[in-house]
């Protein structure tokens, strides 16, 4: 029994932050933000807006576009690094809230893949049992953002998206036909939150020098980025017995508008089969691809039979892709 996509949901805050509030905050400007990033606004949480007060939004509208009550739900997983609390998992406090009684509830840490990897998950629990999963991506990174960094303020955003994952019957090869997961801790240095975890406890010292919001080594970040979506998109492909002109869409993590060209420029991919939205939220970690996503099946980008694959990188370092026959 294949699992399937059967609902796709996103919710972003109010708030919209511009290049033009930027270059009221930091040394930048509108054009060299778009310039380097493609990216032209993103969203902000509210005061009080935490993780999975985002998470229950796009939680409540993956349910209602699969025409699912939570109850019938057996298991809800947030991917997400800026969860709510240290402990109790996000998981828990977005499964108490949408009513989903009888299913289990944790959360998966991978940043930036931690979508793609959660969606693995729930396609092995389906797989072996489990009727329907909820899969989240929410973030909070504007918590985690040194907002007086002009190279990392630029690019984050905050947002979720989810899709609920159930098992197929009857759908004519239509389903998740693979993921693919990576992963080199090697470069864990390249992308990190230095403070605030059982190695680095914060302290007066690590918030005074900001060691509990985000650093990136941009330069070396950017090349294994661009060869490892590669990488991993041809292994797809090659996996389902693939071709580029396969596929209908592909949606990848929305990073950065330079990795993302110099990817579909090395797989051949036009850029109208190509997912973007970077430009209105920037880079929302584990939220960007369900995000996109849902943006583009209520666009009817995505119908009945198309296929399309993801693609994610990010800390760890990690990377991942599915192949989705829609």
């Amino acid at each position: 029994m294949r699992p399937w996509i059967s609902g796709t949901g996103s919710y972003a805050p109010a708030k919209v932050l511009t290049n033009a509030d930027l270059e009221r905050m930091v040394a930048t400007s509108d054009e060299w933000i778009r310039e380097r990033t493609g990216i032209r606004e993103r969203r902000i949480a509210a005061g009080g807006e935490a993780c999975s007060d985002l998470a229950v939004q796009a939680g409540r509208r993956a349910l209602e576009a699969a025409r699912l009550s939570a109850t019938e739900l057996d298991m809800v997983l947030v991917a997400t690094c800026t969860g709510d609390y240290p402990l109790p998992a996000t998981a828990c406090v977005v499964q108490y809230r949408l009513g989903a009684t009888k299913a289990a509830a944790c959360d998966l840490s991978a940043a930036c893949c931690g979508f793609v990897y959660a969606l693995s998950v729930a396609d092995a629990y389906v797989r072996t049992g489990m009727r329907h999963v909820l899969v989240i991506g929410s973030e909070v990174m504007s918590v985690i953002t040194d907002w007086t960094d002009r190279n990392t303020c630029i690019l984050f955003g905050d947002g979720a998206g989810a899709v609920v994952v159930s098992a197929g019957e009857g759908m004519d090869g239509r389903g998740i036909l693979s993921t693919h997961l990576r992963s080199d801790g090697q470069l864990s240095e390249l992308i990190t939150v230095p403070a605030g975890g059982s190695r680095n406890p914060s302290s007066e010292k690590t918030i005074a020098e900001r060691l509990q919001c985000i650093k990136m080594k941009g330069h070396e970040t950017f090349k294994v980025a661009v060869r490892t979506l590669e990488e991993i998109a041809r292994e797809t492909l090659a996996a389902n017995g693939l071709s580029v002109d396969d596929v209908d869409l592909y949606v990848p993590h929305q990073a950065n508008v330079r990795i993302l060209t110099a990817v579909i420029e090395r797989l051949g991919l036009p850029p109208e089969k190509v997912m973007f939205n970077l430009d209105r939220y920037g880079n929302t970690s584990a939220a960007s691809i369900p995000i996109a996503l849902d943006e583009a099946v209520r666009a009817g980008r995505i119908k009945a039979g198309s296929m399309v694959m993801l693609g994610a990188f990010g800390a760890g370092l990690t990377w991942a892709s599915a192949m989705i026959r829609w």
